[in-house]
């Protein structure tokens, strides 16, 4: 970003998704991923969709300027199952959406619900064959007294068609509901979590996955943790961490052991005796974890704090940022209305200088790893004009001095949460999604964020 302006104040719109008149249940976007290029962007919803956003060409008018993103292409990815032998009904709702990296011109996604996670290959066709000897032009086939003569079939130009057709189901290893897909570095195999167990799959194997960790206790009554999210780590195949709801991080490594049960790494910061609440231990519970693109540090969101932490240390955060501290004075209206729960995401830039996660009052926040200087911005219709400037906000705690365009931590809507963001992985574009509406900002100085 550019060093003399605010660390994210020059952010500027590149594509809005539209919301309706309405919100429908199904229409809530529930995941967001660019794929490893950037050129794609894909988003699943609560009604089991996912929908493909392209990067158009730079323009050639304009050379400098970003190309916008456009549907490319949406399938119904999930539908609703009902599992008869425990009497549940399945959601559509999409978990998570991985990306495999691109091998050839297909490009190939994983996408997940709470039990079943598929393999979809995404492709274009912009040829039709035409001549066969054995069909007519509708594709019934002939009545073979009547052909007396053979041609050769040919490949006629047609219209751009993308298809998007599924290649691999992986089901019924989920006890509990799945939260985290993550692909190898060796993009022959991807983990799943659930709440008590992590599988490791090999993509062209449905029939069985390897249980690499189970943290299921003999007697449920035991249980003290769940698992809350896992990754492999980005350049090493042997190597992945899972979180869970005490604040623990657990670095593992498969070359130890077939079963993880025990940890190479426990990252675990000491609780400060003086501070317990009843809130403690649900507030510190850690709801996403991601590997910085060097594979050196760890972000981990919990409710009110982004956490980076280095692999070679593990009795403290390297750098704790405080995403609302305002909000520690109102924990128990936010457990009543059961706010607290709420799982956000978290977010590396391309350099892993600067992180990014949502907040209420569809807000969202960066922060400059070396600068320390750290911005609220908001995804609303007002900046979701095509090239508007995102202006910085800031909350005003209660009791607080409040300044003109200061926003009461009172009046905040806390029905209106960013808990899914990502960002482009070489440049500084990032995507928020807010309830059924996806923003794409972009920098406006096509600088490299430093």
């Amino acid at each position: 970003m550019g060093e003399d302006t605010d660390a994210t104040s020059t952010l500027k719109n590149l594509g809005f998704l539209p919301d309706h008149n309405y919100v429908t249940e199904a229409d809530i976007i529930s995941t967001v991923e660019f794929n490893h290029t950037g050129e794609l962007l894909a988003t699943g919803d609560k009604g089991g969709r996912v929908v493909i956003f392209q990067r158009e060409p730079e323009s050639k008018t304009e050379p400098f300027s970003q190309g916008e993103y456009n549907v490319y292409s949406t399938f119904q990815s999930h539908e609703p199952e009902f599992d008869y032998l425990k009497s549940l009904e399945i959601e559509e709702k999409i978990n998570k959406i991985r990306w495999l990296p691109q091998q050839n011109a297909a490009h190939f996604l994983l996408s997940t619900n709470d039990k079943t996670i598929k393999l979809w290959k995404v492709s274009e066709r912009d040829k039709c064959p035409e001549g066969y000897n054995l069909k007519d032009e509708e594709g019934h086939i002939k009545d073979i007294s009547t052909v007396t003569s053979l041609q050769v079939p040919v490949l006629r130009p047609t219209d751009l068609m993308v298809e998007v057709s599924p290649r691999r189901v992986f089901a019924n290893a989920h006890t509990y509901h799945v939260n985290s897909i993550s692909v190898n570095s060796d993009y022959e195999t991807y983990m799943s979590a659930d709440d008590l167990r992590v599988n490791l799959w090999h993509l062209d194997i449905t029939d069985r996955s390897f249980n690499i960790v189970d943290i299921k206790p003999a007697n449920m009554e035991d249980l003290t943790e769940v698992i809350t999210a896992a990754e492999f780590h980005p350049h090493h195949c042997n190597l992945f961490v899972y979180s869970s709801s005490k604040g623990t991080l657990r670095l593992c490594d498969m070359r130890e052991a077939a079963l993880c049960d025990k940890h190479s790494k426990l990252f675990e910061e000491p609780e400060d005796p003086s501070a317990r609440s009843f809130f403690s231990e649900i507030i510190s519970s850690v709801s996403d974890v991601k590997f910085s693109h060097s594979g050196r540090y760890l972000l981990t969101r919990d409710y009110l704090t982004a956490k980076v932490w280095d692999l070679n240390m593990e009795n403290k955060p390297l750098e704790t940022y405080q995403v609302h501290d305002y909000l520690r004075s109102k924990l128990c209206s936010l457990y009543e209305n059961d706010c607290i729960f709420d799982k956000f995401e978290c977010a590396w830039n391309g350099s892993d200088s600067v992180i990014m996660t949502g907040a209420y009052n569809n807000f969202f926040r960066m922060f400059d790893r070396n600068t320390k200087r750290d911005v609220t911005l908001e995804a609303s219709r007002e900046s979701s004009k095509p090239r508007a400037v995102l202006k910085p906000r800031r909350v005003c705690a209660a009791g607080g001095k409040r300044r003109k365009d200061d926003i009461s931590v009172d009046s905040l809507d806390f029905t209106k949460k960013i808990l899914h963001t990502a960002w482009h992985p070489t440049e500084n574009i990032i995507a928020i999604a807010a309830t059924n509406n996806l923003y794409i900002f972009q920098d406006k100085l096509n600088s490299d964020m430093h």
